[in-house]
């Protein structure tokens, strides 16, 4: 670089330019990308759009200055873990991409800054804290207060993403760091389930309850920047002025920060250079699980099982997902209550879907499976064992559910009842899983967002959907029975019979259902091989 081109000015130039030709050429790969930039983008600014009208319509209400706190608090910290579930939305993340470059991390920390408030983001941001400074300023001193509070909320915001990336660069381009990425479907599903329950508890008592929350959130940045405008408002300026330079303060601090964590991360070596244990993989491998589990192929089977949970992104985010909605909108329901005891049986039946496509997640590695299977008797025993895996998880995470559910509604006398419908449910999702596992395989690419390889849509909607509609047509004699305990007179004495009758039931129907996929799976297998490969 000439010495012209590497001032501050001209750095600061080239990164914005930068950030504009990377979403340029990324824009140019396809039309797909394009298409659903442009969606996104449109629906983001129309969010935007009726966002701020919203918080102008605040202006005046009571208590509406609690709520533009709380909102403001809650957008400075997705702003903090954005990077972690969203890499690669942002490839100037990433700043060891530029350890070759000669910066210091003065000038490049100001460049960073600058390319990083482009993007629909910043603007969405831009417009909510515009609105929050809108509805509740009063007065001239408010709204210069405002101004000065909205350039540090932004500048705050950006900063605070920026440090957090750098902090965990090293995490966020390892495996764990696209497993964490994958999760993040996990946090929008559990963030879906709050944001409802939270509304729905205001809409019944009011506003006043986020209160005591705004109160100590005033003082934490970048809400204490709304905080001042707010302190403004009523005439408390010395209140105001504390607020924004705790506001400042905390934007100085995130850039000492993040300059240090630059600075570190452009002069360490890299660990890939670093020595690595030189003992064998056995010897590394921690082996308590494999020695309590069964000899043999089944006990193979089910630690290989084990291991695609807790190693493989797209099965682990699958797991995870399933385990917190199977606790959630029982829990919730339970909470507000709404909820019934029977709800408990939605966690049963979300992982009990994790048996469905069970030789989906081996890809093309099915073959070394595939070659040890030579009889009706192999497959049995391969699918039996991947039924017991998921076992050692569900009934236990089921039997939980089912007990705290029960406990937060009081209803203990419908305990028995609960569990031996969650137990034949969960009976019958695995065998209807083991069957269209044989029946209707599809392959889960490695890479990306999708879970269906491209022309296989349709065999995991008849997979998935058909098995679970067969599996609720299976439980019927135990739906009926407990039906005809609860409206039957006298039926309360022998309620208890549920629980027997469910778990027997459940586990008949997972041996039947194994023993008429054995055969499928051994004569399917170059189908089952070729269709789990296409990803």
């Amino acid at each position: 670089m000439t010495a012209q081109a590497s001032s501050p000015a001209a750095v600061t130039s080239v990164f914005i330019r930068l950030k504009l030709s990377l979403l340029r050429n990324g824009l140019r790969q396809s039309g797909g990308r394009r298409a659903a930039y442009v969606a996104s983008a449109v629906v983001v600014l129309l969010f935007a759009a009726l966002q701020l009208i919203g918080l102008i319509a605040l202006r005046g209400f009571a208590h509406g200055d609690s709520l533009v706190v709380l909102l403001v608090a809650v957008l400075g910290l997705g702003w903090a873990v954005m990077p972690l579930f969203f890499p690669g939305g942002d490839e100037t993340l990433d700043p060891t991409r530029l350890v070759m470059l000669p910066l210091r991390p003065r000038p490049l920390v100001r460049a960073l800054l600058a390319a990083s408030l482009v993007g629909t983001g910043p603007l969405f941001t831009l417009c909510m804290l515009a609105g929050s400074v809108i509805a509740v300023a009063h007065g001239g001193a408010a709204f210069a207060v405002g101004v000065v509070g909205v350039v540090l909320a932004l500048l705050l915001c950006a900063t605070l993403a920026r440090a957090v990336a750098a902090a965990n660069v090293r995490l966020l381009t390892s495996r764990k760091g696209r497993d964490l990425a994958v999760l993040s479907g996990l946090v929008v599903a559990v963030g879906a389930q709050l944001v409802n329950f939270g509304a729905q508890r205001l809409g019944s008592s009011g506003l006043e309850q986020l209160d005591p929350a705004a109160d100590v959130l005033r003082w934490v940045p970048p809400a204490s920047a709304i905080g001042a405008v707010d302190a403004a408002s009523d005439g408390s300026y010395g209140v105001a002025a504390a607020q924004l330079a705790l506001t400042a303060a905390a934007l100085v601090l995130l850039l000492r920060v993040w300059a240090r964590h630059l600075t570190r991360l452009m002069t360490s070596p890299d660990g890939s250079t670093l020595q690595t244990d030189g003992r064998p993989a056995r010897e590394r491998s921690a082996t308590g699980l494999a020695r309590l589990l069964p000899a043999g192929r089944t006990g193979t089977t089910m630690e290989r099982t084990l291991r695609y949970v807790w190693r493989d992104p797209k099965t682990k985010a699958a797991w995870v997902t399933s385990l917190a909605i199977g606790l959630i909108v029982p829990v919730f329901n339970a909470w507000q209550g709404t909820g019934s005891v029977y709800f408990a049986c939605f966690a049963a039946g979300m992982l009990g879907i994790q048996m469905y496509n069970q030789f989906g997640q081996d890809t093309s590695a099915f073959w070394m499976v595939a070659m040890t299977i030579s009889s009706t008797r192999d497959a049995y025993v391969e699918l039996r064992a991947r039924a017991l895996a998921l076992l050692l998880v569900t009934l236990p995470y089921a039997t939980l559910v089912t007990v705290l559910t029960t406990a937060m509604l009081g209803d203990w006398r419908t305990l028995p009842e609960a569990l031996g419908l969650s137990f034949a449910l969960l009976g019958a999702m695995l065998a209807t899983g083991a069957w269209t596992s044989a029946r209707f395989p599809y392959s889960i690419p490695q890479e990306g967002h999708r879970n269906v390889a491209p022309g296989q849509v349709g065999l995991a909607w008849i997979s998935i959907f058909g098995g679970m509609v067969g599996a609720a047509l299976l439980c019927a004699p135990v739906i009926a029975l407990t039906i005809w305990l609860n409206v039957s007179a006298g039926g309360d004495a022998w309620d208890w019979l549920l629980l027997p009758v469910g778990t027997v039931y459940g586990a008949g129907m997972t041996v039947l259902g194994l023993r008429l996929a054995a055969p499928q799976t051994a004569r399917r297998l170059p189908e089952i091989l070729t269709a789990v490969s296409k990803g």
